[in-house]
């Protein structure tokens, strides 16, 4: 299955690139899936965040997407690692999942690496983006 392009703001693209950078200094277990990241960040379509489409995941969007193995629907906001919270479904950019879902638009279907193997995944619905609703500085 060929890869889509990411989308990604300027805003985001720089805070990306600091916070992976500072994570690659640390002492880490298992990156496959920050790799992944830092390649599709490597290749993405950098825009303006006036300019993001409104069916693109982006940072601190409210996202519904299916899990295709287990056939489950899962509802998190992707946030920076400092405002993670499971039980508030405040998904971390660092977890493999919230990594798989940066960039991709609303019925991309994604084959990324987990601990356990790969997971697919398809995004069913964007809730609540932040460029779309004008919170330009989130």
């Amino acid at each position: 299955m060929p890869r889509a392009t990411i989308i990604i703001t300027e805003h985001d693209m720089s805070r990306l690139k600091s916070l992976l950078q500072a994570v690659k200094t640390g002492n880490s277990t298992n990156q496959e899936h920050l790799k992944k990241l830092d390649e599709e960040l490597a290749q993405a379509k950098v825009v303006d965040p006036k300019l993001v489409p409104g069916d693109v995941v982006t940072m601190n969007s409210k996202v519904r997407f299916k899990d295709l193995e287990e056939g489950s629907d899962h509802v998190y906001s992707l946030v920076f690692p400092a405002e993670a919270d499971t039980g508030k479904s405040r998904l971390s950019i660092l977890a493999p999942i919230g990594a798989a879902l940066l960039g991709y638009r609303v019925g991309d279907i994604i084959e990324w690496p987990i601990p356990s193997g790969t997971k697919s995944l398809r995004i069913e619905e964007i809730i609540y983006q932040p460029e779309a609703a004008g919170d330009m500085d989130l």
